[in-house]
């Protein structure tokens, strides 16, 4: 029998047993579509995660920390030690961090922030994004980029915070006097609002090193250092390691996170399997009770030459076809559900004053495999009604009732 002829005859049983068939595809889709959904989501988080905690030039960067001190002094980076850290093999980019909480004032208003002193380089190494506005500038001496928790504390429109004048209350410290800063003298530096970055829950301010550069700050909390390639990454943490500062990479944090995903995506996915199970058993009784009423039919086909070859080819193509159109019809349920609870869930977090974020993402291999993996389900399932088929005697078969 001609492949032709055995898709056709097997699609033929679809209109004899319509209803019985498209509850069957149903089931199957089901299934699928819980495991599309699921699986979706679980990718969906995690690629929410990792946008927010990691760029392609955060995932190649390093935190360095001040050493270990043992004689009660606060643990800072001094300046002259930037040299022997630029001098690794591998280090890119530098870009050294003070971190201090000074106090803003701005259109009568005051309040405490931490803020950072950077330079251009750091925004792109450390992963962060302005929603509206820019970051700083080579000559950004008077420029500053907040988050848009302080531009609530002090009563400025996240709509229209361009220009407008932040003071800043800075302490003019000295390495020695890093430790005293009620004594320090405090010096009001004026700059403008040029950038800001969505965070509600820390109030953070960055203004550029080059504008407190008559301040004698020489010493710094944190630097950032940009690898030159991924394979760099151990050995540059190595070789600052050993001159015993405190090193950490972003890479740790994203592999551990993907760890973490991946099992959650495995718990959804069994959730999932168990729904295509239950529809796997509704389709192997539908290719089972089939085969009982096409008993006579089978019989006679074999009377007129039909070979057990083509039986068995037949019944196999029909569970391979509801198993393949399950697969296709899960995925479009599967689509429209994870499309209708984002909209929604979007939709609520306008109303809430969030931001709107995709949590469901499903990468094209897996559709792939989803369907494959459905016509496998209909493959195995319509494997033994299908021997049954091919082994059934002829007389015996036309005498049944």
């Amino acid at each position: 029998m001609l492949v032709f002829d055995t898709i056709r005859i097997s699609a033929r049983s679809f209109k004899n047993n319509r209803l019985r068939t498209f509850l069957t595809v149903i089931g199957i889709s089901v299934g699928i579509s819980s495991i599309f959904f699921l699986v979706s989501l679980g990718y969906g988080f995690q690629k929410v995660v990792l946008e927010r905690i990691a760029t392609s030039d955060s995932l190649l960067s390093i935190d360095v920390f001040p050493k270990a001190s043992s004689d009660g002094e606060a643990n800072v980076i001094l300046d002259e030690d930037i040299p022997e850290i630029e001098k690794v093999d591998g280090v890119l980019k530098i870009a050294p961090i003070i971190t201090q909480k000074f106090k803003l004032h701005s259109s009568g208003y005051t309040t405490e922030s931490k803020v950072n002193i950077v330079n251009k380089d750091f925004f792109r190494l450390e992963g962060l994004a302005v929603q509206s506005g820019e970051f700083l500038s080579d000559e950004g001496k008077n420029e500053i980029v907040v988050t848009s928790s302080v531009l609530d504390l002090l009563h400025i429109d996240n709509d229209d915070f361009k220009n407008k004048e932040i003071v800043i209350d800075i302490s003019a410290l000295t390495e020695k006097e890093r430790d005293d800063i009620k004594n320090s003298e405090t010096v009001e530096k004026k700059y403008k609002i040029i950038g800001m970055i969505n965070d509600k829950s820390k109030a953070n301010v960055y203004i550029s090193n080059s504008s407190i550069s008559d301040l004698g700050f020489n010493y710094f909390n944190r630097i950032k250092i940009r690898v030159s390639s991924e394979d760099k990454i151990g050995s540059v943490r190595d070789a600052i390691s050993s001159k015993g500062y405190i090193v950490s990479a972003i890479s740790d944090t994203v592999d551990q996170t993907r760890k973490i995903f991946g099992v959650i995506q495995i718990v959804l996915l069994s959730f999932g399997m168990l729904a295509l199970v239950v529809s796997a058993i509704g389709m192997f009784n539908t290719m089972t009770i089939s085969l009982l009423e096409r008993t006579q039919e089978i019989a006679i086909m074999k009377s007129l030459g039909a070979s057990a070859q083509d039986i068995w080819s037949m019944f196999l193509t029909e569970s391979v076809l509801i198993g393949f159109l399950g697969g296709t019809m899960g995925i479009g349920i599967g689509f429209m559900g994870t499309e209708s609870v984002n909209l929604l869930l979007n939709l609520v977090a306008k109303n809430f004053g969030g931001m709107s974020v995709d949590i469901f993402y499903i990468p094209l291999w897996f559709v792939v495999f989803i369907i494959i993996f459905s016509t496998v389900v209909g493959l195995v399932t319509g494997f033994y009604p299908a021997k049954r088929a091919a082994a059934l005697d002829t007389l015996e078969a036309l005498r049944y009732k």
